[in-house]
């Protein structure tokens, strides 16, 4: 694993602050440009940053800076780190505990039923399997093929919904979009929707009957007459 510098720029801060380093070292050691290391001791950068020590961080030691300091030349190099963490290799399937290892052929079979698209490299990684059972179900050659019943990995506690969702994302890039057909796309075309429009205001307006409504207006008439003629 490489080293790499803690907060640079913070880093630079205090560099520029407490040493007579160049500004072209401090920014070669601290991967900056050296325009803004000028920036930062001109106090036009970093006003807010707090200067970090490299020093009380173990990552630059005071014999370095000194020989820095004495020779505009010399580059500054990283401390040797007191403590190595060891990279995190994972290789093979993931481990499933031997309480769930029975239910893996029925996250297989979920899986291959819903999601044709993820790969057996895939399928492995979620719930921790060899692809020769995974070819077993999807042939139906596994020894009980008979008596497995699909179900949903998360559901069963061999993967997240989080691992599932990203291998399915990553199955379906490449993938040509669905056409309309099998999308099950029934939209119409806007001719269509306007034609249906504009033919049924026209139907509408067929359907009205001018003399009903003249009769219509004309018994609402007599019958406001008579109300008022009653009333004398």
């Amino acid at each position: 694993m490489a080293q790499q510098l803690l907060m640079p720029k913070a880093t630079a801060v205090w560099l520029v602050d407490n040493t007579a380093l160049s500004f072209d070292q401090i920014a070669q050691f601290c991967r900056l440009h050296p325009l803004e290391v000028k920036a930062i001791a001109d106090g036009e950068s970093a006003q807010g940053i707090k200067g970090l020590d490299p020093i009380a961080t173990g990552q630059l030691s005071r014999d370095e800076i000194a020989r820095a300091e004495a020779n505009p030349n010399h580059k500054l190099k990283l401390s040797e780190p007191k403590v190595r963490v060891p990279d995190s290799k994972r290789k093979g399937p993931r481990y499933t505990p031997v309480s769930k290892r029975q239910d893996r052929p029925n996250a297989i079979l979920w899986l291959v039923r819903n999601h044709p698209e993820l790969k057996d490299a895939q399928i492995s990684r979620l719930v921790g399997t060899t692809k020769t059972t995974i070819e077993q179900i999807r042939e139906r050659t596994h020894w009980n093929s008979a008596n497995l019943t699909p179900m949903d990995p998360v559901t069963l506690g061999l993967c997240s919904q989080i691992d599932l969702d990203l291998e399915v994302e990553r199955a379906s890039k490449g993938r040509p979009l669905p056409s309309a057909t099998e999308a099950g796309a029934t939209l119409e075309a806007a001719q269509e929707t306007e034609r249906l429009s504009y033919d049924y205001g026209r139907e509408e307006e067929k359907e009205i009957d001018a003399d009903a409504v003249f009769a219509k207006l004309k018994s609402l008439k007599s019958d406001r007459k008579d109300e008022d003629d009653d009333e004398y």
